[in-house]
C-alpha cells in the first residue's frame, strides 16, 4: 500500500500528458509519469518518492507501439518486458529482458521504467546501447529524437515534465550476431554481479555492461582494445578491464576485484563465440 494520497491521471494522447504535467507542476503536485508502476510503489513505501499525483502513460498509443516503420523496429516505452519478451522483436533485448526479475514483475515492469528507473542496473539499456538506437522525448517543449548513448550519461537525462515515449532500433542491427550473459551471486536470483550484452558488425564488436560500475556503460576505450586484433586476447580483456569506467562496484553482492575477475570471464567468453577468440 503507498502511504500517502495523490490523483491519478490516464491521459490518451502525448500532447494532454504533457499539459497534464505542467498544469499539475504549476499546482504545486509535484507530479511523476507512471508505466508499470513497480518502483513507484517500492520507493513510495520506502518513504524515497513522494508526489500528489502520477501520469500513466499507458493508454498514449505510442507509448505501446511494437512496430517496423522506415527500416526502424519501433518499440514503446510503455511495453512490458514480459510483452517485449514474447514478441521477440529484438532477440539481444529479449534477452536482457528475460534477465530482468521474475515474470510475474516483468509483466508490469517497462522497457522505459527498467532504463529510467533509480535501480541503476538498467539491464534494457545494454542492447540499446550497441544497436546504436534512437529514443523519442516528449516534454514541455515538444517532441525530440536523440541517440540514445548520447543522451545516457550514467542515467538518462531527463528534463523536468519530459518522458520516453519510444526507441527505435534499425531492423537490420536487431538481427546481427549478438551476445548476452548474466552473472549473479548465487543461483538465479537476486541482483547481477555483471551482465553483458554486445553485438558485432561488420567485424567490429561493440559490448555494454551493467553490474561493474553503479551505472551501465559502453565505451569507446574497452571496445578499441578488445577489437585490437594485432593483440593476443589475453592482452586485449585485460586492456578492456582497466579501461573500464570507475568507481568498481564493492559492496555485499561482490567485490571489486571479483567483479572485474567476472568481467574478464565473460569478455573471453564473448570473444569466443562471436569469433573474435582464436588467439586465446
Amino acid at each position: 500500500m503507498v502511504p500517502f494520497d495523490f490523483a491519478y491521471y490516464r491521459p490518451q494522447s502525448i500532447a494532454e500528458a504533457t499539459a497534464l504535467f505542467a498544469a499539475l507542476e504549476r499546482d504545486g503536485k509535484r507530479p511523476l509519469y507512471y508505466g508499470g508502476g513497480t518502483e513507484i510503489i517500492t520507493l513510495s513505501r520506502l518513504n524515497l518518492v513522494r508526489t500528489a499525483a502520477v501520469i500513466d502513460i499507458k493508454s498514449i498509443p505510442e507509448c505501446r507501439s511494437l512496430d517496423v516503420d522506415n527500416g526502424s523496429l519501433v518499440l514503446g516505452a510503455a511495453l512490458s518486458l514480459g510483452e517485449l519478451e514474447e514478441a521477440n522483436p529484438f532477440p539481444l533485448l529479449t534477452k536482457a529482458a528475460r534477465e530482468v526479475a521474475d515474470r510475474t514483475a516483468r509483466n508490469q515492469i517497462t522497457l522505459g521504467g527498467n532504463i529510467c528507473g533509480q535501480i541503476f542496473y538498467r539491464e534494457t539499456a545494454l542492447p540499446l546501447f550497441v544497436a546504436e538506437a534512437d529514443v523519442i522525448i516528449a516534454g514541455p517543449y515538444g517532441i525530440r529524437q536523440c541517440r540514445f548513448l548520447d543522451l545516457f550519461h550514467q542515467q538518462l537525462q531527463l528534463g523536468r515534465g519530459e518522458f520516453v515515449v519510444q526507441f527505435k532500433v534499425d531492423r537490420a542491427t536487431a538481427t546481427l550476431p549478438h551476445f548476452h550473459r548474466k552473472r549473479r551471486k548465487q543461483g538465479e536470483v537476486g541482483y547481477p554481479l555483471v551482465t553483458i550484452a554486445a553485438l558485432k558488425k561488420d567485424g567490429t564488436v561493440r559490448v555494454a555492461l551493467s553490474g561493474i560500475c553503479p551505472f551501465p556503460f559502453r565505451s569507446a576505450d574497452v571496445e578499441a582494445h578488445l577489437n585490437d586484433r594485432n593483440r593476443p586476447v589475453g592482452e586485449r580483456i585485460q586492456a578492456a578491464v582497466d579501461a573500464f569506467p570507475r568507481p568498481i562496484l564493492h559492496d555485499i553482492e561482490g567485490s571489486a576485484d571479483y567483479r572485474l575477475f567476472v568481467a574478464a570471464q565473460l569478455l573471453e567468453d564473448m570473444l569466443r563465440e562471436l569469433g573474435d577468440g582464436e588467439t586465446v
